[in-house]
């Protein structure tokens, strides 16, 4: 592909001559393999060579059989593995200057210069140090005769690029790091809780009620005293006299196989560090890959290593006792969970009088209930009568709609499918049904909860506003579907758990074929015409080849792919694995790559196929989910407060402007309200997709991963940002997310 004024293309880049070690340091958490993975091939792509470091810092001390060279093969089957397969080990030799120079040494006979590090901020101050005593230390070695001058001269700068692998989440600088995601998995996994939390939020007149207590290893009272589980326990026991179990998950949060998330983060940063590097010079600052709403950015790496030992994330202001949160995205989590969790006295609330309705349109969505949830407490809280409208707009015009309480809503986070009832019938031919219906409840505001179904009703009752003056008020959608199809948002509620319902069913898949003869699977997804489930899970799943719609094939593709594939098959790979989204061609279907390949890889590789159906719908929604449903429907309550109060006039309200009707949605690094209206000319009807799709420039990561000669835009990387640390303000507390 050209290069243009306003582009830039990975293949301008070499890493002909370089090489790159890389390492995981300090504890291990789950994606730490795929970062590797995506190391060591996208290194090995661009021709440099690559090192694994095993065992961390230990191993780049004690050298030797610790620092091999890596081969494309070495890092297969290696995706779904939890942990880290080259070890990690906490090191005090490194910490002396001693074991820095053996660590200098050994690189230097490797000729690497170029270091990866995962690990948390222990882990990537301590590569900053060895990076800014590199020329010292070459010095020391030439002074001690163990390399030459000509040596020191032509290793004399080190490169380091971080990236953050922690379950704890505890890194300024990047909204999640990896592991994160698959320990709150871990978490939610745990059958006791989900059990208990069934109980609590079940009416249960005269029974015994169960609650559930979470403490943080790290938890402190106001007087600095660590706070314990047995202590919560003691507390519990001697007061209220409660029956009480102690259940303490423990290094179970690190174990299993990493999410879908981390995957792809992991894939996502494990390129951009070799980019990072490829593109450094000699002043170039160390930096780590950082995630920020959905994209990746470089910071550099001692800034925000400052910025913690400075500010830390939660730090105890002795003069106001009051605790104050420097993470701003944590502040507003705590917030928004403090406000949800505990409702105030009726004399607390204040009065609004104002009537808002909420329902789900379309296909069920995991995730849609933990967003019902959010926006009827938040709601509530905000003083508003919440209404609950059953089977979406069909129920609306039906009159199945009902005021809501706060109990009510009790337990439905972790609840899969719609539990309000959803459908995919428009509003249109009933419009005069649903404006009487609206007259009747006096519905002052609505919140439809779904997918594109959702968007195009929301359109259809801006149309009738003309005719409608009921329909004149406050409308805000969240985008709810599995298919991720909405224009106006990167992310859609319910997208994350169908991507780990795809990436675990292909883990197991996969592994039916362990220790057999050559395999490929082929798998359809779903997602209509939108291709994203494929795409992203093909790139959670370790895909050799994704079919979509939005990428036009034929058969001469197909041909490729499978010529591909057999190459493949002729060194230790065993499996293969393609993906279909099931409306990415009407002629070459599911069944008919499936024969292709079947017939085209005979005497090699033989075929199996799988149709994953509705089976990516169902199941309790993942912790991305629940935690986007949760914090992007209040922001949406927030916003409809804000337009009733504007809109509200002589008794009454009315809103009739474009921005009166909005669609809540994640673009790039931040949540924006969008009119609807604005959102048709980014939109492709006939498709029910958006005319320009982000996660489209993933899928040269796929390829590249699959060894595909390909193209990759890397147009939006390279530049170096800064840490900025933020202090909103009170009446901000969940403005940010």
């Amino acid at each position: 592909m050209a290069q243009t004024d306003n582009k830039r293309f990975f293949e301008n880049l070499s890493g002909a001559g370089k090489a790159i070690a890389v390492l995981t340091s300090g504890g291990d958490a789950q994606g730490m393999n795929a970062a590797v993975r995506a190391v060591v091939r996208m290194g090995i792509y661009v021709g440099a060579k690559v090192y694994f470091v095993h065992e961390g810092y230990q191993g780049m001390v004690d050298g030797g059989d610790n620092i091999k060279e890596a081969t494309w093969e070495s890092v297969s089957s290696m995706l779904q593995m939890g942990g880290t397969v080259i070890g990690s080990a906490r090191c005090k030799d490194f910490r002396m200057h001693e074991g820095r120079l053996k660590a200098a040494h050994n690189l230097v006979q490797r000729g690497i210069t170029n270091l990866c590090v995962i690990g948390g901020d222990g882990s990537l101050t301590g590569a900053n140090l060895f990076r800014e005593e590199w020329s010292g230390l070459l010095a020391e070695l030439v002074q001690q005769g163990l390399i030459d001058e000509e040596a020191s001269q032509k290793y004399s700068a080190l490169h380091i690029v971080g990236m953050v692998g922690s379950i704890d989440n505890d890194f300024c600088g990047t909204d999640m790091t990896i592991g994160t995601d698959s320990a709150l998995h871990r978490i939610i996994e745990d059958g006791w809780e989900e059990k208990m939390c069934q109980k609590l939020s079940a009416k249960r007149a005269g029974m015994k009620r169960l609650n559930i207590i979470i403490v943080a290893e790290g938890a402190i009272d106001r007087n600095n005293q660590p706070i314990t589980s047995e202590h919560v326990k003691n507390l519990v026991v001697q007061r209220l006299g409660f029956d009480t179990r102690v259940t303490i998950l423990g290094h179970v949060q690190r174990g299993g196989t990493p999410s879908a998330f981390d995957r792809i983060l992991a894939s996502r940063m494990g390129v951009e560090a070799v980019l990072a590097l490829l593109e450094t010079t000699a002043n170039t600052p160390a930096c780590v890959v950082s995630l920020c709403g959905n994209q990746s950015v470089r910071l550099p790496l001692m800034e925000c290593v400052q910025m913690i030992q400075h500010l830390y994330l939660i730090k105890y202001n002795n003069n106001t006792n009051v605790f104050v949160c420097t993470c701003r995205s944590f502040e507003n989590n705590l917030k928004t969970y403090k406000l949800l969790a505990h409702r105030k006295p009726e004399s607390e609330l204040p009065q609004s009088n104002f009537n808002v309705a909420v329902l789900n349109v379309g296909a069920p969505a995991a995730g849609m209930n933990a967003a019902v949830r959010s926006a009827v407490r938040v709601g509530i809280s905000e003083g508003h009568k919440m209404f609950a409208v059953s089977d979406g707009f069909e129920g609306f015009y039906k009159g199945q709609i009902k005021e809501i309480k706060w109990a009510d809503v009790g337990g439905w986070t972790g609840q899969g499918g719609s539990l309000l009832g959803t459908k995919r019938t428009l509003p249109a031919k009933h419009i005069d049904k649903i404006a009487e219906q609206m007259r009747k409840y006096n519905i002052n505001a609505l919140l439809v909860i779904g997918g594109f179904e959702a968007f195009l009703g929301i359109m259809e009752l801006l149309a009738a506003r003309g005719t409608y003056e009921e329909l004149c008020v406050p409308m805000v959608m969240v985008p709810a579907t599995v298919s991720n199809n909405v224009p106006g948002s990167d992310l859609s509620i319910g997208a994350d758990t169908a991507l780990n319902a795809i990436t675990v069913t292909c883990d197991r898949i996969k592994q039916s074929a362990s220790g057999t003869k050559h395999r490929v699977f082929i798998i359809e997804t779903m997602g209509g015409y939108c291709g994203y489930l494929a795409s992203v899970g093909g790139l959670a799943a370790g895909a050799d080849a994704a079919y979509i719609f939005e990428e036009p094939f034929d058969i001469r593709d197909l041909q490729s792919n499978v010529e591909h594939l057999t190459e493949k098959m002729k060194t230790s790979i065993q499996r293969g694995l393609v993906l279909r989204n099931e409306n990415s061609n009407e002629n070459y279907t599911t069944d008919f790559i499936y024969q292709l390949y079947s017939e085209e890889g005979k005497g090699v590789f033989d075929c199996r196929k799988n149709v994953l159906g509705h089976m990516q719908q169902g199941g309790a929604p993942s912790p991305f989910d629940r935690n986007f449903g949760t914090k992007i429907a209040a922001k949406a309550m927030q916003w409809i407060s804000k337009k009733l109060n504007e809109s509200y006039r002589k008794g009454r309200v009315f809103a009739n402007t474009e921005d009166s009707a909005c669609l809540l949605g994640m673009r790039r690094r931040a949540l924006v309200f969008q009119p609807v209206v604005q959102l048709r000319d980014e939109t492709d009807f006939v498709h029910r997709i958006p005319k320009e799709q982000w996660w489209l420039k993933l899928r040269p990561l796929m390829k590249i991963l699959a060894k595909y000669k390909t193209s990759y835009d890397i147009s939006d990387s390279g530049q170096l940002e800064h840490v900025v640390l933020n202090r909103p303000k009170q009446s901000e507390a969940m403005a940010a997310i």
